[in-house]
């Protein structure tokens, strides 16, 4: 079974997308640095949104 649904990985890759062009902000207002931070915080949107992801 997949742990994530097809909307949640869409989700992902547009934030990791603009992270990439170095436009991606935390909640703070920072932009953001890390990678793997990049990944979470699309993985919260997409639970935002109530797509298949993982529990926190």
């Amino acid at each position: 079974m997949n742990k994530y649904g097809p909307k949640a990985q869409e989700t992902v890759h547009k934030t990791m997308e603009q992270f990439k062009e170095g436009k991606l902000k935390s909640g703070s207002g920072q932009k953001v640095t890390d990678r793997d931070q990049a990944v979470a915080i699309g993985l919260s949107e997409a639970r935002k949104k109530g797509y298949k992801a993982p529990k926190e």
